[in-house]
C-alpha cells in the first residue's frame, strides 16, 4: 500500500494487563495487514509497548508508540497509580475511573497532529466515541471479551431474569438466548444486582457502543457461531471477530515479551516442562486482578500436593514478604514438592507454556484472555471465576464447549476470590488431568484449537472478517477525504 491509500489507526487501551495485551496484538495484526497503527500508552507502559512492537517494527511494518499522561495528581493519586493493576482499594479505584476521562485533550491534540482515519479504543473509554465524532472519524469498539459474554449479558440486561427469583441462589435460565443457559442472581457483577456507582458507567460504555461504528471481538466465529449471530441480529451490533489475537505471536521470544517482565526465565520454565511426560503437568494463574488471601492460597497448597499431579503455579509477589516465607505456604512445602511443582512468584510467559505439550490442564479465573489463550493451546480447564464477566465465560467453558470442570465457586466479589477447599482443588485437578472425561475433554479441547489456528490463516474467518473490515474503513476514508 502507499502512503496514500494506508489507513492509519489509532488504538487507545484501557490501562490494564489483560485489556493492553490484546490492544497490542491487534494493532500488530492490522499493521501486518497494511495499515499504519498508532498504540497509545502511558509513559510508566511505553516501554512494555515498545517491546512487545519491537520484531513487528524491525520486519518493516508501520507501528508505532505515542503517550498521554494520566492526570494523577488532581485525582489525588499517587504517581504510580498509572495502571489498575496496582489498584488495591474501592476508593482508589474509583478515583482512577476519574482521571481516565481527563485525557480527552490530550487525546483530541493526538488526533490534530496525526490525523488518523480510525479509532480503535478499549469498551471502558466510552468518552472517545464523542471525540471521534467531533473529529469526523469512526470510533471501533474493543471488546475484551466473548460475544457469549457480551450477549448473555445483554439478555440479562434487557429481562433482568434475576429480578424474578426469590433468593440468590436460586438459578433462572437467561431468556430470549441460545442455549438454556442458567445462572444465579450471586455469580452477576455487584452493579446488575443493585444500583452502584459502576451502574451509571457501565450504562455509558453500552450507549456509547450503540453510537459507535461497531465492535472488534478477540474470539472467532466458529468457536461461537450461534453467539455471534445473536449479538449481531438480536442484539444489532456491528462485529468483526478477528482473534485469537495470541495467535499472532509466530515465535516463541514474541510469547515470551507479552505484557510484563516475566519472573523466571522461560528457558528454565521450558527446560522444567520439557522433562514431563505430555498432560501430565497442570497449569494455575489467576491472572493479573483477581486477589487470595492466604488462606485460600493455603488450601490451594494443600490440595495441589494432595492431588499427587505436578504442577507450575502462578502466586502474586508479595514485596513484603520473602519468597518461601509466605503465611501461606505450608511447613516444608517447598522442598516436598520440589520435583513435582514449581511456583513461580510474578508474571509468567502464560502463552509459552500453555502451548507446552506437558500442560493437561489449567486452573483459570475464566478471564476471557486466559481462557481463549487455553483454547487456541487445547487445554481443558479447571474454572474458578471471580468477578467481571468470568462466571459467563465459564458457563460458555463447561455448557458450551465442555472443554472444563467447574471448581464450584457461587458468589461474585470485585476482587477477592470466593473460598475454596483443598478437597475441590484435588479432585478438580485430577478431574482434568486423569479421570475418563479428561480424555473427551482434551479431545474436544483439541479440535478447538485446529478451529483456532484456521480462523487466523489465509482465507479463515478472522482472517476474512478483518479483510471487510479493513476494506469499509478504507471506503470510509476516502468518502471523508472527499468531503474534506
Amino acid at each position: 500500500m502507499g502512503e496514500s491509500h494506508q489507513v492509519h489507526i489509532f488504538f487507545f487501551p484501557f490501562m490494564a494487563s489483560g485489556h493492553m495485551i490484546p490492544m497490542i496484538e491487534m494493532a500488530k495484526l492490522f499493521a501486518i495487514r497494511g495499515c499504519k497503527s498508532t498504540l497509545i500508552a502511558t509513559p510508566h507502559d511505553k516501554p512494555t509497548f515498545l517491546k512487545s512492537i519491537t520484531k513487528t517494527k524491525d520486519a518493516g511494518f508501520d507501528i508505532d508508540v505515542v503517550t498521554v499522561t494520566l492526570p494523577l495528581k488532581e485525582v489525588g493519586l499517587p504517581e504510580d497509580s498509572d495502571n489498575m493493576n496496582k489498584i488495591t482499594t474501592e476508593e482508589i479505584r474509583k478515583q482512577f475511573y476519574r482521571a481516565i476521562p481527563m485525557l480527552d485533550q490530550q487525546l483530541e491534540r493526538l488526533i490534530e497532529k496525526l490525523a488518523p482515519n480510525c479509532l480503535v479504543s478499549d469498551m471502558f473509554l466510552p468518552w472517545t466515541t464523542e471525540i471521534a465524532a467531533k473529529w469526523g472519524i469512526p470510533r471501533l469498539v474493543f471488546h475484551g471479551s466473548s460475544a457469549f459474554s457480551s450477549a448473555g449479558a445483554g439478555c440479562v440486561r434487557i429481562y433482568e431474569p434475576h429480578k424474578k427469583v426469590s433468593h440468590d441462589s436460586e438459578p433462572f435460565i437467561i431468556p430470549n438466548f441460545p442455549g438454556e443457559i442458567t445462572m444465579s442472581r450471586m455469580q452477576l457483577p455487584d452493579f446488575y444486582r443493585e444500583e452502584t456507582e459502576f451502574t451509571k458507567f457501565f450504562n455509558e460504555v453500552k450507549e456509547s457502543e450503540k453510537r459507535s461504528f461497531g465492535v472488534v471481538m478477540n474470539s472467532f466465529y466458529e468457536l461461537e457461531p450461534a453467539y455471534a449471530d445473536h449479538y449481531r441480529t438480536f442484539l444489532g451490533r456491528r462485529s468483526w471477530f478477528v482473534g485469537p489475537l495470541s495467535l499472532c505471536n509466530k515465535e516463541s521470544e514474541d510469547k515470551a515479551h507479552r505484557g510484563n517482565q516475566a519472573s523466571i526465565d522461560q528457558h528454565e520454565c521450558l527446560k522444567w516442562l520439557d522433562s514431563r511426560q505430555p498432560n501430565s503437568v497442570i497449569y494455575i494463574c489467576f491472572g493479573s486482578m483477581a486477589n487470595f488471601n492466604a488462606s485460600q492460597l493455603h488450601e490451594i497448597a494443600v490440595g495441589l500436593e494432595a492431588s499427587g499431579q505436578q504442577f507450575i503455579w502462578v502466586v502474586k509477589k508479595d514485596p513484603n514478604v520473602e519468597e518461601g516465607k509466605e503465611e501461606w505456604l505450608p511447613d516444608g512445602y517447598e522442598s516436598r514438592i520440589r520435583n513435582k511443582g514449581l511456583i513461580i512468584r510474578g508474571w509468567a510467559p502464560q502463552v509459552l507454556i500453555l502451548d507446552h505439550e506437558a500442560i493437561g490442564g489449567f486452573v483459570t479465573h475464566c478471564g476471557w484472555n486466559s481462557t481463549l489463550e487455553a483454547i487456541t493451546a487445547g487445554v481443558p480447564m479447571v474454572t474458578w471465576p471471580v468477578a467481571a464477566e468470568q462466571f459467563f465465560n465459564e458457563k460458555f467453558v463447561t455448557q458450551v464447549l465442555k472443554v472444563g470442570v467447574s471448581i464450584g465457586v457461587k458468589q461474585w466479589v470485585r476482587l477477592f476470590g470466593d473460598s475454596v477447599k483443598s478437597e475441590r482443588v484435588e479432585d478438580a485437578v485430577k478431574r482434568v488431568l486423569v479421570s475418563e472425561e479428561a480424555e473427551e475433554m482434551r479431545r474436544r479441547a483439541r479440535a478447538l484449537a485446529e478451529m483456532a489456528r484456521g480462523a487466523v490463516e489465509e482465507g479463515g474467518s478472522s482472517w476474512s472478517d478483518l479483510g471487510a473490515l479493513l476494506q469499509e474503513l478504507g471506503q470510509q476514508r476516502l468518502a471523508h477525504i472527499k468531503k474534506i
